[in-house]
This record gives C-alpha cells, structure tokens and sequence, in this order.
C-alpha cells in the first residue's frame, strides 16, 4: 500500500510540474489549453490547478474572449511564489568579495549587490543568508558558487580554506529548511556560458581561470552535461603534473615567461582528453594578447584540426552568476526524467 501511495504521490508531483513549466512558457493559459500541451486531462488539470490557485502559485488572469459561450478562465504562473537566493564568492585581486542576487522564479532581478568580506568563510555566507531570508520570506532555494569542489556534501579542495571540511549544504538546509546547492565556480561559470550562447545540445566546450593568487581551475560541458567527474574533482587542472610543485607552480603562474607554457600544458591536457571544440580563458592572469602565445605552445603538442577555438573572457562575474541562477531555479523543479523515460521513443 506504501509503494501504491508513493507511486501516486510522484506521478502528482510530475504532473504538477508539467503544469507549472506549460504556465511558465504560456505565461498565461486555459484548462484546455494546457491540457492539450501537457497530455493531461482537462479534469486532472483543473484539479491541480484549483490546488495551485489555494496555495498562490497560480494566479486567475483575464478570461478567454468569449466566442459565444461562457468565456473560459486563464491562469497565469505567480513569479512570487517561490525566489531564489545566490552567493558567489569570488577573490578580487586577492580580496575576498561575496556577491549576491535575489530573483524571482522567471529569474527577474529582485536585487543584486556585491560586498567585500573579511574572510569566505561559513560564518559569512550564514550572516548574509540570514539578512536576505528576512528581508526575502519566499525565498525557497539557495545557490551558493564557491573556488573549491564538494564531495559527499562536504567542501574539500578550495580556495577559501576556511570553507574546507565543513558540510556547507547540510547545515543550511537544516538551518534555514530551504532547499540547496553548492557548486564549483568554473562549473557554474562554464554552464553559464553554455545557456548564453546557446550551443547545439551535444557541444563540448570548456572555461578556465587564471585568477591571482589561486590555482589554476577549468569547467567542462561534455556533450551537453556538465563534467564533474565520480568524485567531483574534473576540472582542477592544477594537480597535472607539471613537473614541479604545486608551491613553484603558482610562484610561476604569477610570471608571464613561465605562464604560457604553464597555461599551454593545462589547454593542451583538456584538448587531449576531453577535445572541447572551445575554451574560454578568463582571470587577472591572463590576457587577450595571451592567446595567440598558448596557440603556439598548444600546437606543439595537438595536431592543428583538434586545436579548439581559444577565447578571452574579461567578464566572467556574468555567466558565473547566470549560471548559479539557472541551476538553483532548476532545483526547484521535480524531476520530470521518468516521465520522459515513459514516452515512447
């Protein structure tokens, strides 16, 4: 009987959803019409959207035009009901800065503001947190972008050492009963960019940073998936093996002699391995001019029609932020895999 009730309760929750993603794209829309798009009956339809409507995340909007009978009633999605919350922590020059933004669940801009900190640490995360779930009741899900890779729920490698050892999602959600989700930054920022330019489905591309005084990180899209890799450490190119230590490594990161090459190796190994058909190079270490220099270098190991497309990106604060907003509303959503994996092919 357990399993029956569970099974029931899913099929409801995808249900819900197919609505709640029709609402968000039709923007407004009848029983009927929404029916015809999800493969609903018009019954279950009106039934969750009556549920939708007690709870204020459906809104009634104008009624159909009448064609002679009785006009039929619109419903429109309500923005409000849910807003997100997102924290980028970011070095800048060295200074550690968190910067935040609130939406709603279209992903408009509530408020956005960066500010400096005195240290990335949880105590500063949580203080921030605990102003903008104040000020913001309805905010349901958190997205926090961090230098560093999570693995089990706790953060591990980083560039905020505070942050290291601590089970940062674990204790918000149960702090705060929201839901959410920690993620690398170079994932975030090459997801970003994956959805702003709008590559085919299958695309692989890649993003890495050369940010002063932090180890070098990459992010990869890998036929349209974010790469992470089984234990989330895809990406931290800084452990390739140089030749050299990981101390000398930064020390020669910070000399434009020993850069190229440094850089060179890092493109050359993503080429190699992953054979992205673009890669962005972003951070205070790295220049435009830069880049024919890496070409060369990276020529001299890759045969020239796998070399991929090399650009600079001097703001990466954007898709790094668009791509923290995208994943934390999309934690929202239940998962519609199973639906999808029921349609016939």
């Amino acid at each position: 009987m357990q399993s029956i009730a569970h099974n029931t309760s899913k099929v409801k929750k995808m249900n819900e959803e197919l609505i709640r993603q029709v609402l968000r794209t039709l923007r407004t829309g009848t029983k009927s019409q929404i029916a015809q798009i999800t493969g609903l009956s018009v019954a279950t339809c009106g039934t969750l959207l009556g549920e939708m409507l007690q709870s204020g995340e459906a809104l009634e909007d104008e009624p159909e035009a009448s064609s002679g009978g009785r006009r039929a009633r619109r419903f429109v999605y309500n923005a409000d009901y849910s807003h997100i919350a997102c924290i980028c922590a970011v070095y800048e020059q060295g200074h550690p800065q968190l910067t935040y933004v609130v939406t709603d669940s279209f992903g408009h801009t509530l408020e956005r503001r960066s500010q400096k900190a005195a240290e990335i640490d949880e105590a500063s995360i949580d203080t921030l947190l605990g102003v903008l779930l104040e000020k913001y009741p309805q905010i349901k899900a958190i997205g926090i972008g961090i230098p560093g890779l999570t693995h089990e729920g706790v953060v591990h490698i980083c560039d905020a050492a505070a942050l290291v050892g601590v089970p940062l999602a674990r204790r918000i959600r149960e702090r705060y009963g929201v839901r959410v989700i920690v993620e690398n930054d170079m994932n975030l920022t090459v997801y970003g960019l994956y959805r702003e330019r709008e590559w085919q489905e299958s695309a692989t591309i890649a993003a890495m940073a050369f940010v002063e005084g932090c180890f070098p990180g990459a992010g990869m899209i890998v036929d349209g998936q974010i790469h992470r890799g089984s234990s989330r450490f895809a990406g931290e190119v800084s452990f390739l093996p140089f030749g050299i230590s990981r101390e000398e490594q930064l020390r020669q990161l910070h000399i434009k002699a020993t850069f190229i090459p440094l850089a060179a190796h890092a493109v050359a190994s993503l080429t190699a391995i992953v054979n992205p058909q673009w890669i962005a190079l972003m951070g205070g270490q790295v220049e435009a001019a830069d880049l024919p220099a890496i070409r060369e270098h990276v020529l001299s190991f890759i045969p020239t029609e796998h070399m991929p497309e090399l650009t600079f990106l001097d703001n990466p604060k954007k898709p790094y932020e668009e791509g923290l907003i995208a994943m934390t509303l999309e934690s929202l959503a239940y998962s519609l895999q199973l639906v999808e994996k029921s349609r016939p092919g």
